[in-house]
């Protein structure tokens, strides 16, 4: 049964009411002036949850501030939500569906009953299946159809079925086998898989097949290229020692030659930018092992009970959705750049565009009204120092504020000379200029000729928070992730939003179809004038 949660328009809250009103009183208030205030404010404005240490002290906020939000979440009922989520509820009302991702990371020792069924037992099974698969990969045991052992692992996924895995990857190699190189595929374009496949050798490779329905567009056909490649090389034969499946559907599994033994299933209540916890992360787990994978869900499942027990004032992704709610809807910030200062997590600005923007990118409330007011953030990014040289121009003196979440690692997987004292400075350097800028007169005090000292003013005002770690393993990487989860998850609570559903993806895939077969000659659709025109002159230049 769906749970009835509040919908009504949060701009109608006294809380709301409230920040609009401490927003107008900011306008001449700089996040410098905030600064400078005072040294406690660094230490006062810093939480730790999950061995996260998240401060907003560079944000455009007071105590003030800070209370009218966490009254907001009170009068959004946010701790009410998040409860119904942990419980099983099922508030994704328009699929009518519980939202369960956090049962993927509960210990096994845990049971939690959804619609008559003990979800924690049934992921620890697959969890269990999928450690022996894994085990059998990593030692070799696994053996291809010729009798080698696999070399190299293709995980062959779209959007939730690629992003998280392919992160993951990169963000724990330090913690990954080096024996098998792994590979992801996901765009439609057949360079992508042609790419991928055109070094390897088909009698040691191993093809991860992630969809759900095993239906997915992109993904099958990708999947299909790649058994193509291999029945040429080995035969028919050789698909089920090649080839296993992420899916439900056991039909489809067994059609196209896998064996539904080697088929890893997950449930409905797993959104697909919420799975790569779960059996979606099978290459995550040959990696870095099950124990490495169970360190993983150890963070996620940290940050977890951190957000489901600490008070709002001291909640670490309490506080990032209320921010991120004060910045987009009251300071009237459209986008979030993701800055991470550590080359691991070079895909993790990517990542979290989906699980932002696909949950939070909704104008209908739950009960079916328009909303009025800003939801979802524009996400993006790219690691530092890197992005330093390209885009920081921008955050530094362009003509949009942009909000900036900058990620520091403390110790360096690879520790070489002064490398890593050289990529933090940067990063809180980073951190102080955009927040506190450089006046007109502190740029002529430096000597600088009177008709440059306008082109090196910075304004500084961009709201910084800044998240520190010790160092990026699995158990970190797993807290991290969750604490974006969450912070998403209670920005839509605010704002009323069902934050887990993507209608807003189906209607270009069936669309897509139709063009398809237009193309392809099996139908003669017409659509609109433009759409027609560039189907012809497509036609004309392929």
């Amino acid at each position: 049964m769906t749970t009835q949660l509040p919908t009504d328009d949060p701009t109608r809250t006294a809380a709301w009411t409230r920040l609009s009103s401490l927003a107008a009183g900011l306008v001449d208030t700089t996040v410098r002036d905030l600064v400078d205030a005072g040294a406690e404010r660094a230490a006062a404005l810093t939480r730790t949850g999950a061995r996260i240490h998240y401060d907003v002290s560079r944000q455009r906020v007071t105590d003030e501030v800070l209370a009218a939000l966490l009254d907001l979440a009170a009068e959004r009922d946010v701790r009410g939500r998040r409860d119904a989520m942990l419980g099983g509820a099922h508030i994704n009302s328009t699929e009518d569906r519980a939202v369960l991702h956090t049962a993927l990371r509960r210990p096994s020792t845990d049971a939690l009953a959804v619609d008559g069924v003990d979800v924690v037992s049934e992921v620890h099974e697959v969890l269990g299946r999928m450690g022996a698969f894994a085990d059998e990969v990593r030692s070799g045991d696994w053996r291809g159809s010729t009798g080698q052992r696999i070399s190299a692992v293709v995980n062959i996924g779209i959007g939730g079925s690629d992003l998280g895995p392919a992160m993951a990857h990169i963000a724990l190699e330090a913690f990954s086998t080096r024996e098998i190189d792994f590979r992801f595929v996901s765009n439609v374009d057949p360079t992508d898989i042609a790419e991928a496949i055109r070094d390897l050798d088909p009698a040691t490779t191993l093809f991860i097949v992630a969809s759900k329905t095993f239906t997915t567009l992109e993904t099958m056909t990708n999947a299909r290229a790649a058994r193509t490649w291999l029945v040429a090389a080995l035969g028919e034969e050789a698909v089920e020692r090649h080839f296993v499946a992420v899916s439900t559907n056991a039909e489809k599994v067994a059609e196209f030659g896998i064996d539904t033994a080697n088929m890893f299933g997950f449930w409905d209540w797993v959104g697909g930018r919420y799975s790569m916890d779960s059996s979606i992360g099978l290459s995550t787990m040959i990696a870095v092992g099950p124990d490495g994978f169970a360190e993983m869900l150890s963070g996620f499942h940290a940050m977890d009970a951190h957000f489901a027990t600490a008070e709002p004032a001291d909640n670490l992704p309490m506080l990032m959705g209320l921010v991120a709610v004060w910045n987009r809807d009251f300071l009237g910030i459209e986008t979030t750049a993701v800055l991470p200062y550590s080359q691991y997590l070079s895909r993790f600005p990517a990542y979290l565009q989906q699980l932002t923007m696909e949950s939070n990118g909704k104008s209908v409330r739950l009960d079916g009204t328009r909303v009025d007011y800003p939801t979802g953030a524009i996400v993006w990014g790219e690691p530092g120092t890197n992005g330093q040289h390209s885009f920081y121009q921008l955050l530094h003196q362009g003509t949009s504020t942009v909000a900036c979440d900058i990620i520091v690692v403390a110790r360096s997987e690879n520790p070489l000379t002064d490398q890593q004292d050289m990529l933090v400075a940067n990063a809180l350097a980073q951190a102080a200029v955009l927040a506190r800028g450089r006046t007109a007169e502190e740029v002529a005090a430096d000597g600088t000729p009177a008709d440059l000292v306008p082109h090196k003013v910075m304004p500084g005002n961009r709201p910084v928070s800044v998240l520190l770690v010790d160092r990026l393993d699995p158990f970190t990487l797993g807290a991290l992730v969750a604490l974006y989860e969450h912070s998403v998850f209670v920005q839509g609570a605010v704002w009323g939003i069902d934050s887990f559903d993507q209608w807003g993806v189906e209607l270009g895939k069936k669309v897509a179809m139709g063009i398809l077969g237009n193309l392809t000659g099996d139908d003669a659709a017409t659509f609109d004038p433009s759409t027609d025109a560039s189907i012809a002159l497509y036609k004309q230049l392929r």
